[in-house]
């Protein structure tokens, strides 16, 4: 039988899209490759180098005020360390004198435990006269009277012995929260300094030669400032000398009155000579340092931070001031700039995290930041916070 023939149409082919195929491809790749070239074509911009500077003074300012912070925590580790040890020290003997009157205590019941106790009645009748039984119960009552002396102090050494117990334990969580908030401030400056590094060291030949530039403007442009204090200074010290020559001449017409003014100028000549001998050692000692490198933390003899070194110098002129920046600048009395003396100590920024020590005609005495050496330098190099007389 033949085969019946099929009454479906056939099926028209459908064409290949392959153009449309190519089409998407090609617009997919014209966007990437537009991409491409405008990520190439606009790359981030590089900072200038005066940001570079802006940005490396503010890690070295950051990292002294972190400085001051590892500063204070150290120190304030160094006193709770030493606290806790004395506690413990007094817990110790504490200890052995409970220990003794918990022996006494034992002594006493391990007595009585052996002589046992008879009532007064039968202790009357037994004794060999009234007369014993009466001193034997005064001797009794002396006995019980120290047994009851023993209780309590055994009660007061204990309850002492615990007061002291947690006092040491409170002084032990102290010092584990300094000793945490040192090693948090050590690796704070350890940051800065690191970010600080490695931004100078992406810098090129040139770049580092630009940057020297703009420091050696900054720091003529403070030794600019330094030279016109100086001369403010030199000027204003010649009139007051001027008129202490007006005035000594003027009283001395009158002997009563010149004497009586001599006497004050004595007074006053001797507290100013004093105060001229403490700064002549204090910057004595600061001339010695210069040279030595700034190492964060340091308090000498081989190096110094800046606070470090301020406290060191002024305690070889017999005066002790705090550790930190933030607590030298309220000792002594403050001074304007243009008052400034040598020996005084100049503060700079305004979270108060550098500190100088001035030597005259508007320079100073510092250690700068961590690279550099104790050098002498404008106070105007900073920008200044005040300045403080110690003594």
């Amino acid at each position: 039988m033949p085969a019946l023939a099929s009454h479906r149409k056939p099926r028209p082919r459908v064409r290949s899209s392959a153009p449309a195929i190519g089409f998407t491809t090609a617009a997919l790749a014209s966007v990437t490759l537009l991409s491409t070239q405008s990520a190439l074509a606009a790359p981030a911009p590089k900072p200038g180098i005066e940001d570079v500077q802006k940005k490396v003074d503010a890690l070295y300012r950051e990292a002294g005020t972190a400085t001051q912070h590892y500063d204070e925590a150290k120190e304030a580790s160094a006193e709770q360390r030493t606290k806790v040890d004395t506690l413990l020290d007094d817990i110790a003997k504490r200890a052995d004198k409970l220990n003794d009157a918990r022996r006494t205590l034992g002594n006493y019941a391990a007595a009585q435990y052996r002589d046992g106790a008879l009532a007064p009645t039968a202790t009357f009748f037994l004794a060999n006269d009234p007369q014993s039984f009466f001193d034997q119960t005064h001797l009794m009552d002396r006995m019980a009277s120290n047994q009851q002396q023993a209780v309590t102090d055994f009660r007061t050494k204990q309850a002492e012995a615990s007061k002291k117990r947690a006092e040491a334990v409170t002084s032990l969580e102290t010092l584990t929260a300094t000793q945490t908030k040192l090693r948090t401030s050590k690796q704070n400056v350890q940051t800065k300094l690191t970010e600080a590094r490695t931004l100078l060291s992406k810098l090129t030949a040139e770049e580092k030669a630009r940057l020297a530039e703009l420091e050696q403007k900054k720091k003529a442009e403070a030794k600019r400032k330094a030279a016109e204090l100086a001369k403010k200074q030199a000027a204003a010290e010649a009139e007051a000398d001027r008129k202490a020559k007006e005035a000594g001449s003027g009283t001395g017409s009158d002997t009563g009155t010149g004497s009586d003014a001599g006497t004050g100028s004595d007074s006053g000549s001797g507290s100013d000579s004093s105060a001229s001998t403490k700064a002549e050692k204090v910057l004595a000692f600061a001339r010695a340092q210069l040279g030595k490198p700034y190492v964060w933390g340091a308090t000498g003899p081989s190096s110094y931070d800046c606070s470090g070194l301020t406290q060191a110098a002024w305690k070889a002129a017999g005066v002790t001031i705090p550790r930190t920046t933030w607590d030298q600048v309220n000792v002594g009395t403050r001074i304007a700039t243009d008052d400034l003396r040598p020996g005084d100590l100049v503060f700079f920024y305004d979270d108060i995290s550098h500190v100088g020590i001035y030597k005259g005609d508007g320079m100073m005495i510092h250690a700068p930041k961590p690279g550099a050496n104790v050098r002498e330098e404008s106070i105007f190099y900073m920008p200044i916070y005040g300045s403080v007389r110690p003594g």
